[in-house]
């Protein structure tokens, strides 16, 4: 089914304009952005509002059909952060030098499967960083923006 405009307003709106994986701003991007299904329809997942992400071209690229990989800590099998149950701020840090760390397994499995820390995307993160465009402030889960 494809989504409506509607649904896509509603879901980037939910976000606040952010990467629900990584927090780049769509704003920032040069790229337009995507509405990730976090369970994808192959696994079963629907259109619900509830399973819906707003996610950046890399994040979504980079999660594809995917809901665990290996925690790079343990090598166990691990779920993928999902942004409509989770909390960025627990599974997450940002450094000073603006690489994205994995605080949890499913953190850190995360930050591996959607590769946050290639070299690219942390000078990207940087500059945006130095004129204060990332990280972009998202809403809490199920947090709507005003």
């Amino acid at each position: 089914m494809t989504l409506s405009q509607a649904q896509r307003r509603e879901v980037r709106q939910r976000a606040n304009g952010c990467c629900e994986y990584c927090r780049l701003s769509a704003t920032s991007a040069t790229v337009p952005f995507h509405v990730d299904h976090f369970i994808p329809l192959k696994h079963g997942g629907t259109d619900a509002y509830s399973n819906l992400c707003f996610a950046c071209f890399h994040c979504n690229i980079c999660k594809s059909h995917d809901l665990t990989g290996l925690d790079p800590f343990t090598g166990k099998i691990t779920a993928l952060f999902n942004p409509r149950q989770l909390i960025w701020d627990a599974h997450f840090a940002l450094t000073t030098d603006m690489q994205i760390t994995g605080l949890t397994p499913e953190g850190r499995t995360t930050a591996r499967v959607l590769q946050f820390n290639l070299e690219e995307r942390i000078e990207s993160r940087q500059v945006l960083g130095e004129i204060g465009e990332y990280p972009c402030q998202q809403n809490s889960p199920g947090e709507q923006s005003p």
